[in-house]
Order: C-alpha cells, then sequence, then structure tokens
C-alpha cells in the first residue's frame, strides 16, 4: 500500500477519490467538540438545535468536517510530506448531521520545485468533502511540501527507522 507521494509521482490535474468514507456519529461530533473546547449547543444541545434553528436538529462541527477530509487525504496526498505549509480558502458550504458519511476527494492545482532546497517541492492541491447524497459540504487548499525521490532515497528509503522482526520473537511464533 503507498502512503503519500514523492513529488515526482504528482501531476497536475490528477484527481485522488479518498476511500473509505465515513458516517460521522453524535459521539463523533461530540467528542471532537469537547476536545476543541467548543460548547455552542448548535452541536451539543438538540433541544437547543431543535427548537431555535433552520435545521431543527443539531449540526456537525464544521472543523470537524475539515480535519475528517485533511486525514481523509493523507494516504494520497500528504503521507510522506516534509510540512504542509498553507491552508486556504477553507470553506463550510452546506450543513452536516450526525448519520451522514462524508467522501472526500483532491485535485493537483498545480507543484513547482522548492527555491532554496533541490530535494523537495511544493504541492498545491483542493480537497472537496461531500455527502452521501453528493452534496458539497466543505472545500479548502492547501500546499504542501513533499520529498522528491531523491530525498527519500538519502534517507534510507520509504521506510527508515523501521524495527525488523528480530530472531528472538520469530521463535516465539513457531509454538
Amino acid at each position: 500500500m503507498q502512503f503519500g507521494r514523492t513529488y515526482e509521482e504528482f501531476e497536475v490535474g490528477a484527481v485522488y477519490k479518498h476511500w473509505p468514507g465515513k458516517t460521522v456519529t453524535e459521539y463523533d461530533d461530540h467528542l471532537f467538540c469537547l476536545l476543541t473546547m467548543n460548547h455552542h449547543p448548535l452541536h451539543m444541545d438538540s433541544n437547543y438545535a431543535e427548537k431555535t434553528t433552520d435545521f431543527g436538529k443539531n449540526v456537525v462541527v464544521g472543523n470537524y468536517i475539515y480535519s475528517l477530509l485533511l486525514g481523509m487525504s493523507v494516504p494520497d496526498v500528504s503521507g510522506k510530506a516534509i510540512a504542509n505549509l498553507e491552508i486556504e480558502s477553507l470553506r463550510h458550504v452546506a450543513p452536516t448531521f450526525h448519520g451522514d458519511t462524508i467522501y472526500g476527494e483532491t485535485t493537483v492545482l498545480d507543484k513547482w520545485p522548492s527555491k532554496s532546497k533541490n530535494d523537495r517541492g511544493i504541492v498545491y492541491v483542493e480537497t472537496k468533502g461531500y455527502k452521501q447524497d453528493g452534496t458539497l459540504v466543505c472545500v479548502f487548499r492547501r500546499k504542501v511540501m513533499v520529498p522528491t525521490e531523491t530525498y527519500i532515497k538519502e534517507r534510507g528509503g520509504e521506510q527508515p527507522g523501521r524495527p525488523e522482526l528480530t530472531a528472538r520473537a520469530e521463535k516465539n511464533t513457531e509454538k
């Protein structure tokens, strides 16, 4: 399984469809709100949401959806990243509710070599998230610094620092 890409592997115009999707639960939403100290009743209080909003129910906090999409994109986009340089134009286009399933896809908009180091480059991408019915819910663009193939080779290959299975551990599995 590939995890991320080197600079050379990105092609402008390529679209990566992230799989699998994620069905958002009430627990996911509330835990994210509590972890980030966002206690807005629109997200936490179903009675409030039912009686005071046009939606009539809790809305999933938008930053959870953004974070979910960012995470979904890692295996395809930034799994080998040296740095996430910039997040821009984050837009929450439509609400998400408990029980919605979120899917994502990322388009490579541009790429260019680093001006300061020749063993890396910058990739500019746009990620879109949508619900099970195709409704667009979130769009953001980001710039990611990724290594070249030379960078990877000079640092020990694809998985530097990965431990090897010891002979002792292998003996324990023979029983």
